[in-house]
């Protein structure tokens, strides 16, 4: 049986992606799924993105993401950190067009996730995997937390930007 898509609402954003990924990681049936895809409300994905994607992941990577900026004038590309460049960071990437973009890490708005990787090689990575975190001058938005703590077991990232994803601003209209 087909189910999804499956919501998550009224928590911090971190406590919701975790409470997403358990859900979906200890139920009999999804758990055996091949892939999860995250869609936030506020992203507007191509028609063609997913399948896009799906070429994507099987190229060697745990998690793709579609290519979608920050909103706001001077917003940013959500692609960062090169990870042949040493010591590892998070500096947001200059996309390439139309590729395949190794990273650090990414936004999470489009992001299509191997259950498989996910059960493999984080299995040891301790819980919350997902938090945001202010505190003694560390900043890490919920995304960035957790492409941090997986890439230290192994976990892989990448960015296709041939999916480009809207990302709506509600207070304005406008699509970043």
């Amino acid at each position: 049986p087909l189910l999804g898509p499956l919501f998550i609402e009224q928590d911090e954003v971190g406590v919701a992606y975790q409470k997403m990924f358990d859900m979906i990681l200890d139920h009999p049936e999804l758990s055996k799924w091949k892939y999860i895809l995250s869609v936030e409300d506020d992203n507007l994905p191509p028609p063609d993105g997913l399948l896009k994607l799906y070429e994507s992941i099987e190229k060697g990577y745990d998690c793709v993401a579609g290519l979608y900026w920050t909103k706001g004038e001077g917003g940013q590309p959500m692609i960062y950190g090169d990870p042949k460049v040493m010591p590892r960071n998070f500096v947001p990437q200059v996309p390439l067009p139309d590729t395949l973009q190794p990273c650090n890490g990414l936004g999470q708005g489009f992001n299509l996730w191997k259950i498989s990787s996910l059960k493999k090689k984080l299995k040891d990575l301790p819980k919350p995997w997902f938090k945001t975190v202010q505190e003694n001058g560390a900043q890490f938005t919920q995304d960035l937390f957790f492409y941090n703590n997986a890439a230290k077991h192994g976990f892989k990232v990448a960015c296709d930007t041939r999916v480009k994803v809207g990302h709506l601003d509600r207070q304005t209209g406008v699509i970043w």
